[in-house]
């Protein structure tokens, strides 16, 4: 089975030179795939007033002192950058890494009911949004901007020049050079029954949060939901790379182990290992000597 590896690096309540760092060595580790930021303008727990980077600035910095790594967010808030911007910093940034980003979208921040299913708890984006003045949206307006996004980024990596006339978004005579180096692989991340049908229509990725967040019989279930939905469009779902995020646990190696198993077991084949702050001396490292080397030694 070919598994790959990430590591995902929340810039909430860090430092720009440690997430460097990470980076920098991690680049250097065959053996790590990918690297994630993630795109959130407030801190999503403890103190409010902790400090936070910006997912794209941050990521075009990181870029340019990275060869290998492929990158991107994980993922992306369709809500916060009108789509044809984020596809020029997303096309900006692909030109700096030389055909290595990858697309992560989600559907971003929206009104949710009481009853999420899966994640719960209070929907923290209402206070970020309110704090940037960004508006909250109904998760079928939502998914529906989602959906004009992604058509509107294909175009602009694809079309040299197009117009575009969806239910939301308007644009006329987009040109957009240079284009990527190539098509950036589309990540869309979510769990809800529509959210997975686009990525059935769409996307090369799916990813999900694994636990604590989800439980495996959860992501279990939304992976046959996404079976179903490649079978109704005739797609054959192993064209899909199902990818997972997993909090690792500096002190049990084992137990983050055994959890990486479970969820290749589970049909995951892009783990995404997430790094708490502050990141001891060497992590990268210590994450294929404890983890990814073994894990791989079990397979």
């Amino acid at each position: 089975m070919d598994i790959e590896f990430g590591l995902k690096t929340t810039p909430m309540r860090v430092a720009y030179t440690d997430i460097l760092r990470v980076w920098e060595e991690a680049d250097t580790l065959p053996e790590i795939a990918d690297a994630w930021l993630w795109d959130h303008l407030l801190p999503l727990a403890g103190p409010a007033d902790g400090p936070i980077l910006e997912g794209w600035t941050l990521l075009a910095a990181l870029t340019a002192r990275t060869r290998r790594l492929g990158l991107g967010l994980l993922v992306t808030s369709n809500r916060i950058r009108e789509p044809a911007v984020l596809g020029k910093i997303a096309s900006t940034v692909d030109a700096v890494a030389g055909g290595r980003l990858i697309m992560g979208l989600g559907v971003g921040g929206t009104r949710q009911p009481a009853d999420t299913g899966g994640i719960a708890g209070p929907n923290p984006a209402e206070a970020e949004y309110a704090a940037y003045g960004l508006p909250m949206v109904s998760p079928g307006e939502g998914l529906a901007r989602l959906a004009e996004t992604i058509e509107i980024l294909e175009k602009m990596w694809s079309e040299p020049e197009f117009d575009f006339h969806g239910r939301y978004y308007t644009l006329r005579g987009n040109r957009n050079e240079p284009k990527p180096v190539r098509r950036p692989p589309l990540l869309i991340g979510g769990w809800g029954d529509r959210t997975l049908r686009l990525v059935a229509e769409h996307a090369d990725l799916w990813n999900i949060p694994g636990p604590p967040h989800n439980g495996l019989d959860f992501l279990a279930e939304r992976s046959r939901t996404l079976d179903a939905h490649c079978a109704e469009l005739g797609r054959d779902p192993a064209q899909l790379t199902r990818s997972v995020q997993y909090i690792v646990d500096y002190d049990d190696p084992a137990g983050t182990r055994g959890t990486v198993l479970d969820l290749i077991g589970a049909g995951f084949t892009h783990i995404v290992l997430s790094l708490r702050a502050p990141y001891p001396d060497k992590v990268a490292t210590w994450l294929v000597d404890n983890v990814i080397t073994p894990v791989r030694d079990r397979l």
